[in-house]
């Protein structure tokens, strides 16, 4: 949820966190179970009735499990596949969360059918997002391209979304929402791209093979 300066630094600073965790017989997963929690509670209680900028706070400390529970399982030596598949499925859970929120809030008491639109536009993107490197990586290749991650969507939608929720106009977050939008389906676009060279030269590969050993 955050680029590698921010989550080294605060990995630092939840370590003695995570170790008292720990002691108390906390496991990894219940952080991530509480963290997924919090951050659909914060998105989908406060953000529709219009709570916005509480539902960003709400949301953001909960944000925090994502590096809690991986810092966790880093120290007791349980990190896991599971661990692994568990956090990532969450994750997709947590940013439907939030951006079902903001299309409930516009759907309902904004009353704004173009940030209705907007929000919703980046909600199925954000999966698209997701999905395109996911589906790559269970045919064996890779997809880990894009310029809008999962770190950066999240964090600017909610920095946004709360300066609207303290008076900045909803222009700002449509915005937000529109970039990321576009940045989205670039990014999905890069991602198609990639898999498609490295499927042609697969492709390439098996003939060169197939002319060697004459089966062609």
């Amino acid at each position: 949820m955050l680029n590698r300066f921010a989550r080294a630094l605060f990995t630092r600073i939840f370590t003695p966190v995570a170790r008292l965790l720990l002691s108390w017989g906390v496991s990894p997963d219940v952080v991530t179970l509480v963290g997924t929690f919090g951050v659909c509670a914060g998105s989908l209680i406060l953000f529709p009735i219009g709570e916005l900028f509480w539902g960003v706070m709400v949301v953001t400390a909960f944000v925090f499990s994502d590096l809690l529970d991986g810092t966790m399982a880093r120290l007791s030596g349980r990190s896991s596949v599971w661990g692994a598949y568990l956090d990532s499925t969450l994750d997709r859970l947590g940013d439907g969360a939030v951006f079902g929120g903001l299309v409930l809030f516009y759907a309902g008491r904004g009353d704004d059918d173009v940030m209705t639109a907007l929000a919703l536009t980046c909600l199925v993107l954000g999966y698209l997002v997701s999905y395109s490197r996911a589906r790559a990586e269970g045919l064996g290749m890779q997809a880990n391209v894009g310029i809008a991650e999962r770190s950066e969507r999240l964090v600017a939608t909610l920095i946004a979304t709360g300066f609207v929720g303290i008076g900045a106009p909803d222009a700002l977050l449509g915005v937000v929402l529109a970039l990321l939008a576009v940045a989205s389906v670039i990014t999905v676009l890069q991602r198609i791209l990639m898999v498609r060279k490295q499927a042609l030269a697969l492709i390439a590969a098996d003939r060169a093979a197939a002319v060697a050993t004459g089966d062609v």
